[in-house]
Order: C-alpha cells, then sequence, then structure tokens
C-alpha cells in the first residue's frame, strides 16, 4: 500500500512564493516566456471577470460569479495540463478552462444565453457545472474512462469549499481512491460558501485532511502563489499518468468579490479578512517576482493588459451582433427527441408567451 502524506504536513500550506513575491521554495523549472504567459493568463481571467460583471449590470449578461483574488488557483491547474487531459469544474474555473484553451468566446457565449460549446473546440472541458459538487463524480468517470482506453489522460475536478459537504464529492473522492483513478481533485477553498463560512463546513482542521480519510494523496497549498499551484498540480498529473492514483489539492484562495452578482458579501464578511487578502492579491504577487528578475516592467504589462482587454472587446463585439436565441430554445437542447412532457411544456411556454405579446400590444 503506497505511503500517504503525513497529516503534519497539512499544518501549513506549500509555497513557493511568499505574498511580497519572494521565494522561499524551489520554483518549477519554466522559462521566461513560460512565466510571462502565467501572468498573461491571470490577467486575461481577471479583466473577462469584470467585464462579464459590468455586462451583467447593464443587462447585457446573466448571473455571474466573480474570481477576482482566484486567478492563480485556476491557471496553476489548468497550465500544466496536456491538450488530451479532461477538465470538470464549475462556473468559477473560467480562468482554468481558458489556461486549458477554452476562448473567451466560449465563456461571452455561455452568459449572453448560448448554448456552451460542445468540448471546447477540443479543450476538453465539459460544460460549467451548476449542480454543485457533481462534476466531480464527472471528472472521476472520464478519468477512468481514459484509463480503460488506454489514453494517456487523466481528468481535474475543481469544486468549492461550499461542495465539499456535498455526498457526490465524498463519493467521487472513495472511488478514485479505491479503483487509483488517474484523477486530480482540487478543492479551491475561497473561504466562503456564499455567506456560509469555510469553519462551518466541517470541523477537520483542513478540507485537504479529508483525502487521507479516503487513502488520497492530499496537499495543502497556497492558491495564491502561481508557483506553487503549478508544480503540485505538474507533479499530482505525473503521478496519475504513471499509474500511481488521483491525488487531492487543497488551495487556499480568497474572493475579493461577491459570490455572484446576485450576492452582496458586505452582509456577512469583515471588512479587516477583505484588506488581509488584498494585501496577498496573487497577480500582484507573481508582478514582483517578475518585476524584480527583469522578466517584466511596467511597460511590458501595460502593453499586455491593454492587448487582453482589446481581445475581450471584439469578443463581445462578435457575440453581441449573434442573433439571439427564441425563448423556447432551451427544449431544443435537452434531448435528441423532445419527450412528450418536455413538448407539453413548450407550448403551455408559447401560449403564455402570446399572452404576453397580445397584452402588450393592447397597451400600445
Amino acid at each position: 500500500m503506497d505511503t500517504l502524506i503525513e497529516t503534519p504536513a497539512l499544518d501549513s500550506p506549500y509555497q513557493i512564493l511568499n505574498h511580497h513575491g519572494q521565494l522561499v521554495g524551489d520554483p518549477p523549472n519554466l522559462t521566461p516566456e513560460k512565466l510571462l504567459s502565467l501572468h498573461e493568463a491571470m490577467w486575461r481571467t481577471r479583466l473577462l471577470s469584470d467585464k462579464i460583471v459590468a455586462m451583467q449590470r447593464q443587462g447585457r449578461a446573466a448571473t455571474f460569479g466573480p474570481l477576482v483574488g482566484q486567478e492563480a488557483s485556476a491557471v496553476g491547474v489548468g497550465a500544466p495540463l496536456k491538450p488530451q487531459d479532461w477538465m470538470a469544474g464549475s462556473y468559477r474555473e473560467i480562468g482554468a478552462y481558458m489556461a486549458k484553451g477554452v476562448k473567451v468566446q466560449d465563456f461571452l457565449d455561455v452568459y449572453r444565453g448560448f448554448p456552451p460549446p460542445k468540448g471546447a473546440d477540443g479543450a476538453n472541458c465539459l460544460p460549467i457545472q451548476i449542480v454543485i459538487g457533481t462534476q466531480v463524480l464527472h471528472a472521476v468517470g472520464l478519468a477512468m474512462a481514459a484509463r480503460i482506453k488506454g489514453d494517456d489522460a487523466i481528468a481535474v475536478g475543481i469544486c468549492g469549499d461550499g461542495a465539499t459537504s456535498e455526498g457526490d464529492v465524498n463519493e467521487a473522492l472513495n472511488f478514485a481512491g479505491v479503483f487509483k483513478a488517474p484523477a486530480i481533485i482540487v478543492f479551491t477553498n475561497n473561504g466562503w460558501a456564499i455567506s456560509m463560512p469555510r469553519s462551518q463546513q466541517t470541523s477537520a482542521p483542513t478540507l485537504a485532511a479529508r483525502g487521507i480519510g479516503f487513502g488520497v494523496p492530499s496537499k495543502l497549498v497556497d492558491g495564491n502563489d502561481i508557483l506553487a499551484v503549478y508544480k503540485t498540480t505538474s507533479e499530482a498529473a505525473e503521478r496519475a499518468r504513471a499509474g500511481d492514483g488521483p491525488t487531492l489539492i487543497e488551495l487556499l484562495t480568497y474572493r475579493m468579490g461577491a459570490h455572484t452578482t446576485a450576492d452582496d458579501p458586505t452582509r456577512y464578511r469583515p471588512k479587516e479578512e477583505l484588506e488581509y487578502w488584498k494585501e496577498r492579491d496573487p497577480i500582484s504577487r507573481f508582478r514582483k517576482y517578475l518585476f524584480e528578475r527583469n522578466i517584466l516592467d511596467e511597460k511590458g504589462e501595460k502593453q499586455m493588459t491593454e492587448a487582453i482587454e482589446t481581445e475581450i472587446n471584439e469578443a463581445v463585439e462578435f457575440v453581441e451582433k449573434q442573433t439571439p436565441l427564441s425563448p423556447d430554445a432551451i427544449f431544443d437542447m435537452t434531448f435528441e427527441q423532445p419527450t412528450p412532457r418536455l413538448q407539453r411544456q413548450r407550448a403551455m411556454m408559447r401560449r403564455e408567451l402570446d399572452e404576453i405579446a397580445a397584452k402588450n400590444e393592447g397597451r400600445a
């Protein structure tokens, strides 16, 4: 039986860069170009998140879950993966998905009401999951399917700290541990499940400690340290690909904004807590590291962010020119052949829409 990571290793998070951007551990062997690509990916994640929030406020996008403050956790998980690897995540993993190859336009389509892309143009990412925690089961299933087929592929399932209380997540962990699925299960611990603090999710000292009970090696990582997340994910991927089974990774991070655009975090979250985490901003931390090594300067970063903003704005312009879907288009996307019940529901909705249209015409 494999020796598991000792529980004392979970007492403090693994870190390579402290929040001042100083090295405190051995960094992964990455070229300057790769380091810049990670910084760019984090900026793309933040700027796209801010853009969709602004669009939602203007009635141009649907409800959205911002992820400002979690960019390192997202990009650090997605960037080390290979094209054949799979990813299953929830609505706050757009950074991980883009690092895996999903395009900006794909997410804008989703939040404009269009169907999610199938396979995200070969990125091997499942559509973002809204049902809390089920994506972890899907990831373990994908991992097992890859092994049965003999593919050189692994699967990553990402969920938040609130989802760890769901039975699906624990069942996925148990199954992955028993059958040594080539999977990585990531708990993105951002401190809050809407207004529910992490302290009320479990009495365990860490969420990573849960993996020990299922026989799954577990690691606690500073989720705002892009280098630590990247290196830990890379090592877990190598382990899974070698046939040594799954790894559970808990990433300690923080969402600086609201749970979604329908939430007001000022009603439940202390201001002091937010200020503490602002000092640990993942982009600021990595910027200090890159500036110190003359890999990047203010001019280069300004050019980088301006190029990303142009990319996002062009994608928005393209998406908003598309013909909106009809209200009942959802019925065409549920099953290949609509069931009798769906057909009745479609007819009911059309009658209601016709009644609303007739009333509006009468008022005019």
